[in-house]
C-alpha cells in the first residue's frame, strides 16, 4: 500500500516535466544567438503556451486593430469637415430676410447685391444662391433644387465623381439622392416648375446632399423662373480678414440685407472623433488586461524558475526585461496583423456610409509614419499590460519562492 502511495505521488511529475519541456527547442536556438540572455529566454515563452499565446495575441491584434481604424476615421472626417474652408478664409451668409420673420424687400436689385458684396474689402468671393420646391416626372414626392451663381471654387473639393453643372440643364446631387432614384451620372431626368419643363443630365455626384435635393446651374433657373433673382448668397473672405466687420458692412450697404459669419467647425465631426477616441482607449485597455492576466497566469505557473535565474545571478532588471520581451515580440506580431485589418475596416465603414460618398484623396489618409506608429501601437500594449507584473516578478525574493515550495 505503501508502495503504491509513492507511486500516485510520484505520477504528476512527467506531466509536469512535459509541461516545462514545451518550447525548449525554440530557448535552446534563441540561447545560441547572440542575443542577452533575458532577452532569448524572454522571446522563447510564447511558444511554451501556444493555446494561451495565440489568445493574447488575438488580444493585441483587436487592440491595434481598433486604434487603426479610429486612426483613420479620424484623418478622414477632419478632411471631410474642412471641405470648403481648404483657403482658411471665412464665409458669410447673407439672406435677403431676417431671422425674425421679416420679408422686407431690399432696396437694391439681385445683380447690384451681388455687385456690392464683391466690392466690399476682403471679398474673394461671391456665389448667389435661389431654392425652389419642383417637381420630377415619375416622382410622387417633389424636389428641392437649389440654383447657383457665381463663385463655384466650393465645387473644386465637393465633386466626387463628374463635374459641376455650368450650361443650362445640368444638375448634381449627393449619394442618397442618386441612391435612392436609381440614377448614375448620364442619366436624363425631367424637372417641373410653374407650368415649365426642363430635361436636366445629372453632370457630378457632390460629396453629399439632401437625398431630396439636387444642385443646378443658374442657366437652368432661368428656364424654369426667368426673371426671379436670388434670396442667399455666401461671401468667401481672403484669408485673416475681419468677418464680424464685413458683416456689418453688408448691414450698412441695405436693411434688408442680414449677414452672419458661418461656424468654422463642425460639430458631427467633432462627435465622432470623441467617440472615436473614447472607444479606442477602452478597447486599448481590454487588449492590455488580457496581456496583463497572461503575464501573470505565466509569472505565477514559473516562480519556481524564476527563483532559481534568480540563484543564480539574475537581477531585478532583467526579470523585468525578459517578461516584457516575452510580450514584446507579440506586440510587433499583432501589430503586422491588426494594421491591414484596420486599413481594411476603415475603407470598410468609409465606403458605406450612404449618406457622404468620401473622394479618394479623404481615403488614402495612410502614411509610412502613421504605419510605423501603429506598429508600435501593438508594442505598446503588451509591453503596458506586461509591466505591472514584471515588476511584481522582479521584487519576488528567493525566500518566497523556496517557502511557496
Amino acid at each position: 500500500m505503501r508502495r503504491r502511495r509513492r507511486q500516485s505521488d510520484a505520477a504528476p511529475a512527467p506531466k509536469a516535466a512535459t509541461r516545462r519541456g514545451r518550447g525548449l527547442r525554440i530557448q535552446r536556438i534563441l540561447g545560441g544567438t547572440r542575443l542577452p540572455r533575458p532577452v532569448s529566454l524572454g522571446l522563447g515563452q510564447p511558444f511554451a503556451r501556444p493555446a494561451r499565446t495565440l489568445l493574447t495575441l488575438a488580444a493585441i491584434v483587436l487592440g491595434v486593430t481598433t486604434v487603426t481604424l479610429s486612426t483613420g476615421l479620424t484623418s478622414t472626417l477632419v478632411a471631410y469637415g474642412n471641405v470648403g474652408r481648404e483657403d482658411g478664409g471665412a464665409r458669410i451668409h447673407v439672406t435677403t430676410a431676417g431671422t425674425d420673420g421679416d420679408r422686407t424687400r431690399p432696396r437694391l436689385s439681385d445683380p447690384e447685391i451681388e455687385e456690392r458684396l464683391r466690392s466690399l474689402p476682403d471679398a474673394e468671393g461671391v456665389r448667389a444662391r435661389a431654392l425652389a420646391q419642383a417637381s420630377m416626372t415619375g416622382q410622387t414626392l417633389p424636389v428641392f433644387a437649389d440654383f447657383y451663381r457665381g463663385d463655384n471654387s466650393l465645387y473644386d473639393h465637393t465633386i466626387v465623381k463628374g463635374r459641376a453643372p455650368a450650361a443650362a440643364g445640368e444638375i448634381v446631387a449627393g449619394p442618397a439622392f442618386l441612391t435612392q432614384r436609381g440614377l448614375k451620372l448620364g442619366d436624363r431626368v425631367t424637372l417641373e416648375l410653374n407650368g415649365r419643363k426642363v430635361t436636366a443630365t445629372v453632370v457630378g455626384q457632390v460629396i453629399e446632399g439632401n437625398a431630396r435635393a439636387v444642385e443646378a446651374s443658374w442657366a437652368t433657373y432661368g428656364e424654369l423662373a426667368p426673371g426671379v433673382g436670388a434670396t442667399e448668397y455666401t461671401v468667401r473672405l481672403a484669408p485673416g480678414a475681419d468677418a464680424r466687420a464685413y458683416a456689418e458692412k453688408v448691414a450698412a450697404l441695405d436693411p434688408a440685407l442680414h449677414a452672419s459669419v458661418l461656424d468654422q467647425g463642425n460639430a458631427g465631426t467633432a462627435t465622432v472623433i470623441a467617440f472615436a477616441t473614447v472607444f479606442t482607449a477602452l478597447l486599448t485597455t481590454v487588449a492590455a488586461l488580457g496581456v496583463f492576466n497572461t503575464v501573470l497566469l505565466h509569472i505565477r505557473e514559473r516562480r519556481r524558475d524564476l527563483g532559481m535565474l534568480k540563484s543564480i545571478g539574475m537581477t531585478p532588471r532583467q526579470v523585468v526585461l525578459m517578461t516584457v520581451t516575452s510580450v514584446a515580440g507579440l506586440g510587433a506580431v499583432g501589430g503586422l496583423l491588426g494594421i491591414p485589418l484596420g486599413i481594411a475596416a476603415h475603407r470598410l465603414v468609409v465606403d458605406h456610409v450612404g449618406v457622404v460618398a468620401f473622394p479618394e484623396s479623404m481615403k488614402d489618409v495612410w502614411h509610412a509614419p502613421q504605419l510605423a506608429a501603429m506598429l508600435l501601437a501593438g508594442v505598446l500594449i503588451a509591453v503596458l499590460g506586461a509591466l505591472v507584473p514584471a515588476r511584481s516578478a522582479a521584487r519576488m525574493t528567493i525566500a518566497s519562492v523556496l517557502h511557496t515550495e
